[in-house]
């Protein structure tokens, strides 16, 4: 039998929250599904399209009740909401994210929640440029991966549940350390975002400041699209991811400038052998990249 909540409440309703209650909807998942969040015409949207039965702007209004709590906020507002709102939770009742970091945010999430209430870490890989929920869908996490990000507090019960839960939503689920969750996606995810964001405001300094006829949108084709794609994300979201991981982050931008240094050196040395050497090096990982990965950012 499908794992089921009598209520949910989504704190913050946009892409990821919004198509997880369009799941635990249609797939009566859960008897109830409450959205909190800022903006009235989100919610009112959310509500048009499904993904919740009704909003509050109340949070201990809207988790009071709840068996489940998923925060889908930007991470740097887990602690807030929880010392809001958590008090107002049952013994038993499950708070669960969705957040791109985990390691100390986990750490002090546990800490802060009351004796009887459970928290598990997740983090479903399915993010896309476009945020809102107007952009949720019921398929968006099928296919891809889940981590849940399990600690020596966490309640076996509580995990096994929020493993279901994903795995009802079609994702694959993955258990991982949280710091060992922060390293990885700090390399695969985060320094990608980095490099994204930086690339588009060296090319707006390049036209600002060097080649007035650059026009990005009319001279660019595919390839420039594809490499900045989600340097389109969120600008709120990335601010926090960043900062929650930086001392990874910070470690692997500097591994980067390394590379991009080396190929420098090459290019100004004029050495053929060597950039088709590094050159094909990263042809060989990005094909395997390409044959063994989802297609979610």
């Amino acid at each position: 039998m499908a794992v089921h909540f009598k209520q949910v409440a989504i704190i913050g309703v946009g892409l990821i929250g919004g198509s997880l209650g369009m799941i635990l909807r249609r797939k009566t998942l859960a008897d109830h599904v409450v959205g909190v969040g800022r903006r009235v015409e989100n919610l009112k949207t959310a509500v048009a399209l499904g993904a919740i039965d009704r909003y509050v702007a109340d949070p201990q209004e809207g988790v009071r009740g709840a068996d489940l709590v998923v925060l889908a906020t930007p991470v740097d507002t887990y602690e807030r909401h929880l010392r809001e709102w958590a008090h107002c939770l049952a013994p038993g009742a499950i708070v669960s994210d969705v957040g791109s970091v985990k390691g100390t945010l986990v750490e002090r999430s546990e800490a802060i929640i009351p004796a009887g209430v459970h928290f598990v870490g997740a983090h479903p890989i399915a993010g896309k440029e476009k945020t809102g929920v107007a952009a949720g869908s019921d398929q968006l996490f099928k296919g891809a991966r889940c981590i849940l990000t399990p600690t020596t507090r966490t309640d076996p019960a509580a995990l096994d549940r929020v493993r279901q839960l994903w795995e009802e939503a079609g994702s694959i689920v993955l258990l991982m350390d949280p710091h060992l969750h922060d390293q990885i996606l700090g390399a695969v995810s985060h320094l990608p975002h980095v490099a994204a964001f930086a690339l588009m405001n060296a090319l707006a300094e390049l036209r600002d400041q060097q080649v007035p006829a650059l026009d990005l949108a009319g001279h660019s084709g595919g390839g420039l699209r594809d490499t900045t794609r989600i340097a389109a994300s969120s600008p709120e979201m990335w601010r926090d991811i960043f900062l929650w991981n930086r001392d990874n982050v910070v470690s692997y931008i500097d591994r980067y400038a390394r590379a991009l240094e080396e190929l420098k050196q090459l290019i100004k040395a004029e050495d053929a052998a060597g950039i088709e050497k590094l050159l094909e090096r990263a042809k060989g990982e990005r094909d395997k990249l390409t044959s063994s990965s989802p297609s979610h950012s």
